[in-house]
C-alpha cells in the first residue's frame, strides 16, 4: 500500500502546510535528501497545547502533540514534493521536547512521531533519531521536529 493510500485508510488529512513563523524555508532539496526545517504542532495555524511536558502537559498530551507534528512534517513533504509516494524513507528525526526540569520520558513523547511514520511507510519509515529536553521552543510549543527524508531521483519523479 503506498503511503498516500495509507493516510486516506488512516482517516488522515493533511493540513495546508503553514507560512514559516521566520526567516527560513521549510523544505529543502538537495540531492536526494529533503531537509524539513522544524515543525510544530499548528493545528490550523495555532498551537493548541502549550508549555512544558511534565508540567503543563501529561505524557500522553505531548505524544498527541508529536503526531500532529509528524502529520505537518508530511503534509510539507508532500508540499514540496508533490506526492508521498515518491519518499524512498525516512532517515532522521531530530525531536526536541520542552520539558519540566525532572521529566525524562522524551523519547517516549517521540515514539508517537516515529510510530505514525512506520504506520505510513512501513520499513521505510524506520529511522534514526534524536530526543533532547530543552528549556523553551518556539511560541512556547511543547514539541519540535526537524525530518530528514530520502527521496527517489528526479529523473523517477
Amino acid at each position: 500500500m503506498s503511503p498516500e493510500e495509507k493516510l486516506k485508510e488512516l482517516g488522515i488529512e493533511l493540513p495546508v502546510t503553514p507560512s514559516p513563523i521566520g526567516s527560513y524555508i521549510p523544505a529543502l532539496r538537495t540531492g536526494n535528501l529533503v531537509f524539513l526545517s522544524g515543525i510544530l504542532p499548528l493545528r490550523q495555524g495555532k498551537l493548541i497545547r502549550q508549555g512544558k511536558v511534565g508540567k503543563d502537559l501529561s505524557l500522553d498530551e505531548a505524544r498527541e502533540e508529536a503526531r500532529t507534528t509528524a502529520i505537518n512534517a508530511l503534509a510539507a513533504l508532500k508540499a514540496h514534493l508533490g506526492n508521498l509516494d515518491k519518499v524512498k524513507r525516512c532517515v532522521k528525526i531530530a525531536g526536541y521536547v520542552a520539558s519540566s526540569p525532572d521529566f525524562t520520558e522524551q523519547p517516549k513523547v517521540l515514539n508517537a512521531a516515529s510510530d505514525l511514520l512506520f504506520e505510513i511507510f512501513g520499513e521505510r519509515g524506520r529511522h534514526a533519531r534524536s530526543s533532547v529536553g530543552v528549556n523553551v521552543l518556539p511560541l512556547n510549543s511543547p514539541v519540535e521536529i526537524e525530518f530528514i527524508f530520502e527521496v527517489l531521483d528526479e529523473e523517477s519523479d
